[in-house]
């Protein structure tokens, strides 16, 4: 009987040992688990392998870091687990991982992928997740996008100083039904990023002595030198990228003029976007000099739309106005690829004007309420000045406004028609960039000159429609111009702007004495705006404001 119990006592300690083995298993937390490698392998010209898994990652010198893991089953089951009563193409529509990066055991960033990224089979099959990260060039995987995100918003490039890190991915599933679920830890796995000293020079840090002649009196008034050289060191050390100019007019006097990567005064510079801002001005001049009669005309004023495909009864009530707001009804959407009125399928076209007024009206749209960034639609506002003004737009912009602001030196893109496109790329010196946005600071007022009047300026940079795009939450749009507030230490400063692709913009203030430019060429890469944004916010703003 004592030998039977002690057997039994023993089978029963040896079953408790293994549930609770299987229990650890089932429940890994993020402190247990490690089953993600990194590797500085070039993938393009080699498969990865565990034996070139590595254990250090150089931020400034490794050209390439992927990561590998592999799921015990695919996405598709642990997304089953947090909604079992959804289809497979309903948990693909509203899930996929997420990733957490960690610097030195804090959280700094959380990306919910999204669900269109990847291959099907990446989430019903594949076991085995190969991601590519950091290359030398940009690739177009989203797994580059989302490193870019990591390190040029959220915190990680300025996270990562001199000196060793441990750095750390968690992967899980996500799924978004009735808010957001996640699911158990899948993958975690760290690296050591060594972080060496950025050795620049120095006189790059200077603030910068203004030149003579730029056509606006030199400000007296002081600032906050050690933010601006602060700052002048983050764009010499790369942090803040593609930085070509900064110019800050106070009160109408040249306060502040910076130049970088090559840039200087005479550099003219591609604003993308900021060009569609253009479109408004010379048309509000048009409308003060009664070339045209008002915001208000309509497209069938200027064109027999019936004469074009998809006609409707809708497109004759496209007006002016709704072109100035981005609100014409047009099925047209820059931020939707598929739309099939984007820039890029205008600008394969033979005939911009020909391909925006062929297209369809959105069914659901309502015209001057809805807004949609439509480009096409803004380059049809020049088509309408080119043929309502004398000579042309090119000469009548050159006459009326950039003569007077005493701006020679500039670069119009042209469409196939060979008239100035008004969709963006005009080009044109940062210095002048800012007269231009002083111009409306004055409210149309230029050396006791009224080039605008004063209720366009106000129309111009009002509140029209409200739009969410571009990151700018809460924003407004206006005629051609975007409408925002910055934060400075708890105070919100509001702020009218003309904005373009790799961070250019030209900021009016409303409520302090500041029109601020920033030129930048980082076009199409992920953060650009986002770096202006910080710029200001953490060291422009304060500066002057001080």
């Amino acid at each position: 009987m004592k030998s039977n119990y002690l057997c039994i006592l023993i089978i029963c300690l040896l079953i408790s040992c293994k549930n609770s083995g299987q229990s650890k298993s089932n429940n890994t937390s993020s402190n247990e688990m490690e089953n993600l490698y990194f590797s500085k392998t070039d993938f393009t010209k080699a498969k990865i392998t565990s034996k070139n898994y590595s254990k250090k990652f150089n931020l400034h010198n490794d050209a390439y870091l992927s990561i590998v893991f592999t799921l015990n089953k695919p996405l598709i089951q642990s997304l089953q687990e947090l909604a079992p009563s959804l289809s497979e193409e309903e948990l693909l529509s509203k899930g996929n991982f997420q990733f957490s990066y960690l610097i030195d055991g804090k959280t700094m960033y959380v990306e919910n992928l999204n669900t269109g990224a990847g291959p099907k089979t990446r989430k019903t099959e594949k076991l085995r997740q190969v991601i590519p990260l950091v290359t030398p060039e940009r690739i177009n995987f989203w797994g580059w996008y989302m490193w870019q995100r990591f390190m040029k918003v959220n915190g990680g490039q300025d996270a990562f100083t001199e000196g060793n890190h441990t750095f750390s991915i968690e992967v899980r599933p996500y799924l978004k039904e009735n808010g957001l679920k996640v699911g158990s830890l899948l993958a975690k796995g760290n690296i050591t990023v060594e972080v060496p000293k950025i050795i620049i020079d120095e006189s790059l840090v200077a603030i910068q002595k203004i030149e003579i002649n730029s056509g606006l009196e030199v400000s007296k008034d002081h600032f906050n030198e050690s933010k601006i050289k602060a700052l002048n060191r983050k764009i010499a050390e790369g942090r803040f990228n593609d930085i070509n100019g900064i110019v800050v007019i106070k009160d109408g006097k040249l306060l502040l003029e910076e130049y970088f990567n090559g840039a200087s005064r005479g550099s003219l510079h591609n604003t993308r976007s900021v060009g569609k801002s253009f479109a408004s001005t010379i048309l509000g001049i048009a409308i003060k000099e009664k070339l045209i009669k008002d915001e208000n005309a309509l497209l069938k004023d200027f064109y027999n739309l019936k004469t074009y495909q998809n006609y409707s009864a809708k497109k004759d009530a496209v007006t002016l106005k709704s072109l100035l707001t981005m609100s014409s009804g047009f099925l047209g959407d820059d931020q939707d690829y598929e739309s099939p009125g984007t820039e890029d399928k205008m600008q394969s076209s033979d005939d911009w004007v020909k391909f925006t007024l062929d297209l369809p009206m959105h069914k659901d749209k309502i015209i001057g309420k809805d807004y949609n960034y439509f480009t096409a639609g803004s380059n049809l506002l020049g088509d309408i000045i080119h043929k309502s003004v004398p000579d042309g737009l090119v000469s009548y912009a050159d006459k009326k406004l950039f003569a007077p602001l005493g701006i020679t030196d500039y670069k119009w893109f042209y469409t196939p028609q060979n008239i100035a496109y008004t969709g963006g790329g005009i080009e044109l010196r940062a210095i002048d960039f800012a007269k231009y946005g002083q111009l409306y600071k004055n409210n149309g007022l230029w050396n006791g000159k009224q080039i605008l009047t004063k209720a366009w300026v106000e129309k111009s940079l009002a509140k029209q429609v409200s739009q969410a795009y571009a990151g700018i939450k809460d924003g407004y749009y206006g005629y051609l111009f975007w409408n925002s507030v910055y934060t400075v230490n708890d105070k919100d400063y509001e702020v009218s702007f003309a904005t373009g692709n790799g961070g250019n913009k030209i900021l009016i203030f409303k409520d302090i004495p500041f029109v601020i430019v920033i030129t930048s060429s980082a076009y199409n890469k992920p953060g650009a705006h986002a770096n202006a944004d910080k710029m200001i916010v953490d060291y422009i703003l304060p500066a002057v404001l001080d």
